[in-house]
């Protein structure tokens, strides 16, 4: 067993093997919560979530770190008279929750706010300036790009090469490149958002927050660092020379998930493309949202369009259409011989976490299972739940997990049953009047409402047509 990651600063496949044996530790950069969560959020939180289960499956134990920035210039901006930065950053905290719970999302580990590390993030900033990385002006804290050569290491760019640093308004600047470690207070700011320091009063740079939390609740060397292709420059570039610079090893692996679009073009605001996670999750069953937002590789390119969540939806329909049938004619009938995760379906997982490989292995089972009900083959078919069941669990997709049933499904799944077992009866009845033009309509009549009836030797069966 090898499980290979792409590592985006060695831009290549790298075996990975955990700093401390069965241990796995990781840091994923959450969001600055100045607003609520889009579904490319949801995206980057999800490829996350999918590696861990899979790391935790492979060596026992994953702690994850994703931070809250709740103190940011945009949360600043968002904020009103009569909702505060820090009353706007907890109302969208909360929203960011309820759209990862929506979808299956673990919890971190732990989930730090910026704000609870501050003296850390002090603390830090202190050792750079005590290294010669980093200088004070004008109230403001810099990190000095150029006294520290490996700077551009993690997107392999030349110092000369890289765009101003536009965190901070220059003051003081030695370099138009170097990055704000401390933003000292303005008057037009909230008294509020203003911590003092040794620098006077003021607020932390962006950057500078994950090294100190990451440090905090991980140590100065991590096995991942994880974060939307977005952010490896300049957050992650300046992530890694602070750290360093300061001493700390930091992360030994850096793995990046892709961008979201929408037909082909960039979520934005400006274009009226941006999707709001809790539009699309009131919209569409959270399952279909998880299943269509994770089937694709993590490190591609995501276009979502209608069709999208419609081919995830009938995707999920034919694994919970083979679970149900299997579960009807095998009752709580278990397979004679052991079934586990087939080796084709791990093999997917631990090459660079491929999910797409590996749902294609879940649908080949789903047909195998099928094939095996035709013809009476009850052990293959036990077999082949038992396994559609253990890896859609691994991959938090199974339809039959009790965490997917909403609120009123069974009183409507019930209802629903009540029905069309009334159809089927009177079907049943024609039939054994002879009446085939009448038993034929009925089952017509029920096939344009999505419903499929199977005759067999125990009886009539019936599901719902979700291709």
């Amino acid at each position: 067993m090898t499980v290979r990651l792409y590592d985006t600063q060695a831009q290549a496949l790298r075996d990975f093997t955990p700093r401390e044996a069965g241990h796995v530790t990781m840091y994923v950069c959450g969001p600055t919560v100045q607003s609520g969560p889009g579904i490319h959020h949801l995206r980057a939180a999800l490829a996350f979530d999918l590696l861990r289960r899979w790391l935790t499956r492979r060596f026992g134990r994953v702690t994850l770190i994703r931070n809250v920035t709740d103190i940011d210039d945009k949360v600043l901006l968002n904020a009103t008279a009569g909702e505060p930065w820090w009353a706007l950053a907890y109302r969208m905290e909360q929203e960011f929750s309820r759209a990862y719970a929506a979808i299956g999302i673990l919890p971190p580990t732990y989930e730090p706010r910026a704000t609870a590390s501050i003296p850390q993030m002090q603390d830090l900033i202190e050792r750079l300036i005590q290294a010669g990385h980093a200088y004070a002006a004008a109230g403001d804290v810099y990190f000095d790009v150029r006294s520290w050569p490996a700077y551009g290491s993690l997107t392999h760019q030349a110092i000369d090469d890289l765009a101003s640093a536009d965190d901070a308004d220059g003051r003081g600047k030695r370099d138009p490149r170097d990055f704000a470690l401390w933003k000292g207070a303005k008057e037009d700011e909230p008294a509020d958002a203003v911590w003092s320091s040794p620098w006077g009063p003021g607020r932390p740079g962006w950057h500078i927050e994950c090294s100190a939390m990451s440090r905090r609740y991980l140590g100065p060397e991590f096995d991942i660092h994880g974060g939307g292709i977005d952010l490896r420059f300049p957050h992650h570039e300046n992530e890694l020379a602070q750290s360093t610079a300061a001493g700390d090893a930091f992360a030994r692996y850096w793995v990046h998930n892709g961008l979201v679009t929408v037909g082909d073009q960039k979520m934005s605001k400006s274009l009226g493309n941006h999707l709001l996670a809790a539009d699309v999750v009131a919209e569409r069953d959270p399952l279909t949202v998880r299943y269509a937002l994770g089937a694709a590789h993590y490190r591609s390119t995501l276009d979502l369009t209608p069709a999208s969540f419609d081919e995830a939806d009938a995707a999920l329909g034919r694994i919970r259409t083979f679970q149900q049938r299997a579960a009807r004619v095998l009752g709580t009938r278990g397979p004679l011989v052991a079934a586990d995760l087939p080796d084709a379906f791990a093999a997917a997982l631990d090459d660079d976490l491929g999910v797409p490989q590996a749902l294609a292995v879940v649908h080949e089972t789903v047909r195998a299972g099928n094939a095996a009900l035709d013809v009476g083959d009850k052990d293959a078919a036990a077999r082949a739940l038992v396994e559609v069941g253990r890896m859609t669990g691994i991959l938090g997709m199974n339809p039959a997990d009790p965490q997917w049933r909403g609120a009123g499904d069974d009183a409507q799944a019930a209802a629903l049953d009540a029905l069309v077992q009334a159809v089927i009866a009177q079907r049943a009845e024609a039939r054994a009047n002879k009446d085939w033009a009448a038993a034929d309509r009925i089952r017509d009549a029920i096939a344009a409402a999505g419903v499929v009836l199977e005759d067999g030797p125990e009886g009539t069966h019936w599901s719902v047509n979700d291709g």
